[in-house]
């Protein structure tokens, strides 16, 4: 692994204003990169992944404490490449100036749109997902032609560590920079003047972060979570679905942003939903506490939180059905039993506030039309999941609800599909990037008009009584003239 040449200076990464001035002033040198320069950049990052491959599984695996390693390459490891390899085959395609149609009025003339980089784009990396969701964006910046400054999450301070060396080995410092500090690093880094913002996190700091980002009118893109749910259509085989679900439920033990949050289960088959999930999730681990396929919390202070909404939702009546094959102990570990909540209702702080764990309560429902107005009358979550074999159904329940995403007779898949936008709504964030959809967020698209050697506005200017320019009001009138409306 060659090291990338450095600087006369070494840049002081704690120097957070030093740092964006010496991207900015390198983006004003080069502020459009050819494709070939943004396609080196993409495969020097692809070789990089497959040289620190083990480095970076052993160090998610530390910061949880244990964390799958199968769950560490599908969610995260093979998911970036993937992304790597999406944008690289299609960069030059996006990257071509697209004609566009030219409006009578300004003819002759040549109307079209380029693609510009924005410039730098900040980059704040959440806990649960510390490789996928750092560099995924990376990936869409580097993609659209930017620099980046990346802020990881000082909750996975070795995985830091290894993305800190892994991308100083290959970038310079003026290309990409990660930053690595606590919560107040954290609110100095999104005060900085970027050209574009990325957060993922939770819904009461996304604001915070859209509070910061105002000042400097740094435009941003938040991927907040929220409440995903889950509707099971009286029609689906019950245990088909409890399979599909526990597979979802269960990777990082829940800790992700479009985990099943809640399930609206048809009335007569919420036992028969807890059975079968029951079941699968005893067959798939048979013990827990030393299992090294059964991910960890993240911490203590999120090990808390939830063990707090167990509490809370069993003091509110609720019917907790704790599912733990081998009765182990855990006590002197971060690992939680997947547990399912029976009748849950909103007064518990599990269904107020985005669970994030494993935990997921049931909540019956009489008709189908009864679930979509309980998933409408909440706040917009960043995915739906809905499982019913009839597609009309299926298409109904997309149109007559909002979320960010959604997988129809499966859970998480949505976000691994490369060539669709992934983003929230409302509450669950703003923006998109993945996809082309990620180009275009990390790019400006601008408007070019062009004029040739014939000036046809000096044939109609004033004074504004000539025959040209009544023929042409003429003409516009009767092509704009009223339409009947059926």
């Amino acid at each position: 692994m060659t090291a990338a040449t450095k600087l006369p200076f070494e840049v002081d990464t704690n120097n957070l204003d030093s740092a964006l001035a010496l991207q900015k002033q390198a983006f004003l040198a080069m502020p459009l990169p050819s494709a070939k320069h943004r396609i080196r950049n993409l495969d020097k990052l692809h070789n990089a992944l497959i040289d620190y491959k083990e480095r970076l599984i052993t160090a998610v695996n530390n910061d949880f404490s244990n964390r799958s390693t199968a769950e560490t390459l599908l969610a995260e490891y093979y998911a970036t490449l993937e992304g790597i390899a999406y944008n690289r085959k299609r960069l030059k395609k996006w990257m071509k100036p697209q004609r566009r149609h030219v409006p009578l009025t300004i003819m002759p003339a040549s109307v079209k749109v380029i693609y510009q980089p924005l410039g730098v784009i900040g980059i704040v990396v959440p806990w649960n997902f510390p490789i996928f969701l750092g560099l995924s964006p990376l990936i869409c910046a580097l993609a659209a032609g930017n620099r980046a400054m990346i802020k990881t999450s000082e909750f996975a301070p070795e995985t830091s560590r290894v993305i800190k060396e892994m991308l100083g080995s290959i970038f310079l410092e003026d290309e990409v920079t990660v930053i690595e500090g606590g919560v107040e690093t954290s609110i100095a880094f999104t005060k900085l003047p970027f050209d574009h913002l990325v957060f993922t996190g939770a819904t009461n700091v996304g604001k915070q972060v859209m509070a910061a980002a105002s000042q400097n009118l740094t435009p941003v893109t938040l991927e907040l979570g929220g409440k995903s749910p889950v509707i099971i259509h009286q029609d689906f085989p019950i245990e088909e679905a409890a399979s599909r679900i526990a597979f979802g439920k269960s990777i990082n033990c829940g800790q992700i942003c479009v985990s099943p949050d809640y399930i609206l289960c048809p009335r007569d088959k919420v036992d028969a939903f807890a059975y079968e999930f029951t079941k699968l999730i005893k067959q798939r681990y048979p013990s827990m506490r030393e299992n090294e396929d059964y991910t960890a919390i993240i911490n203590e202070r999120q090990h808390e939180r939830l063990s707090s909404y167990l509490k809370d939702a069993d003091a509110k009546g609720a019917t907790l059905l704790s599912i733990n094959p081998a009765n182990e102990s855990f006590a002197g570990t971060r690992k939680m039993p997947m547990t399912l909540v029976l009748n849950a209702n909103d007064d518990m702080l599990m269904l107020q506030e985005e669970i994030f764990g494993p935990i997921l309560p049931i909540i019956a429902y009489d008709n189908i039309e009864e679930a979509i107005y309980y998933v409408n009358s909440k706040p917009r979550p960043l995915a739906l999941y809905y499982f019913d074999w009839d597609k009309q159904r299926a298409t109904s329940i997309v149109e007559r609800t909002h979320s960010g995403g959604v997988c129809i007779n499966d859970t998480l898949n949505h976000v691994m599909a490369d060539d669709i936008p992934f983003g929230g709504i409302g509450p669950s964030g703003m923006g998109h990037y993945h996809g082309k959809e990620g180009f275009l967020n990390f790019s400006k698209a601008k408007g070019v008009v062009r004029k040739g050697s014939i000036d046809a506005s000096a044939l109609v200017a004033p004074p504004w009584d000539k025959p040209l320019f009544r023929m042409l009001t003429k003409f516009m009138d009767f092509r704009f003239r009223r339409r009947t409306v059926v």
